[in-house]
């Protein structure tokens, strides 16, 4: 049952639903990741906005480490889509059931290195610093091409800017009286997408609720919630891993097929071959001799007696 609901919300066939859940369940994620990595660097690692602002201010005031620093991260972000779009496709011209689940895994496995890296904490500040950020971007954008792929570039996951805009934009056609297709039957009226506003307000909603949970259970617990994090991302994407590993495993365990060899072939005889036709043309040898001089079986088969 539990592999079930993993597989309708990570697997290869797709619903409108199943997007909407995994949404919502990675929108919290990384509400909890964003607020667990701000207490971990003092920097929140979701958006490309603000890095990209600090990198330009950085410039005009000549602060040339923390461009560098903001630079890696932007790095650390593309790296992290960029893995996402490579995975889906080779699962894709593989026809594996775990295109949408390995990103996840890797995630997973991601998470477990941040929260890893914050239980040993190093004597360099800079590199244990530059790495936890260059960790949390590079988990971000990896999660974000994710819903980005699912739901045809209409939802993100990790920063919230479009989903209020898109929030607000539904809103404004909610709130339009429509007064001029009243007059005119010609002009289509304005409507709002109510289903798409709901997810909207759901993926807002758990994001704010993973940050409160992420920063209390960060600040609480440390590297133990990130391993609480990381599981609910080990399940989802359970259920079309297994079943891949299961085909695999199939496919492996196969008995050899052998061909059956026509007649006519021109196969070069093997070694054991040859010597059973030079002891069968012994045999007929033998019987010749038998059938010409008259003698019996045991003389024939006792020749110096």
């Amino acid at each position: 049952m539990l592999l079930n609901y993993s597989r309708r919300l990570t697997g290869k066939v797709r619903t409108r639903s199943a997007n909407a859940e995994l949404a919502c369940f990675l929108s919290f994620v990384a509400g909890a990741i964003n607020a667990g990595g701000f207490l971990a660097v003092q920097q929140y690692t979701s958006h490309m906005s603000g890095i990209v602002s600090h990198m330009s201010d950085m410039v005009a005031l000549g602060d040339v480490s923390t461009l560098l620093w903001g630079f890696g991260a932007l790095l650390a972000f593309i790296a992290g889509s960029a893995s996402t779009s490579v995975i889906i496709n080779f699962a894709r011209h593989r026809y594996l059931q775990s295109e949408y689940a390995l990103p996840i895994l890797i995630e997973a496995g991601a998470l477990m290195f941040f929260g890893l890296l914050d239980g040993i904490k190093w004597d360099f500040d800079w590199l244990w610093t530059s790495l936890t950020v260059a960790t949390l971007c590079y988990i971000m954008g990896l999660q974000n091409a994710i819903i980005t792929d699912i739901s045809q570039y209409a939802l993100r996951s990790t920063h919230i800017t479009g989903t209020v805009t898109d929030i607000g934009i539904e809103l404004g056609k909610a709130f339009y009286w429509n007064r001029a297709s009243r007059q005119d039957p010609s002009i289509q009226p304005v409507q709002s997408n109510k289903k798409k506003f709901k997810l909207l307000l759901e993926v807002l909603v758990l994001f704010f609720i993973g940050g409160v949970i992420g920063a209390y259970g960060f600040k609480t617990f440390g590297f133990v919630f990130t391993c609480a994090v990381a599981s609910i991302l080990v399940y989802l994407a359970a259920g079309p891993i297994i079943d891949d590993i299961k085909s695999l495993w199939a496919v492996f365990n196969e008995p050899p097929v052998i061909l059956k060899q026509s007649e006519d072939s021109n196969q070069v005889p093997t070694t054991a071959e040859m010597a059973e036709a030079e002891e069968l043309a012994e045999v007929q040898e033998q019987q010749e001799e038998v059938n010409e001089r008259g003698l019996s079986d045991d003389e024939v088969a006792r020749p110096g007696i």
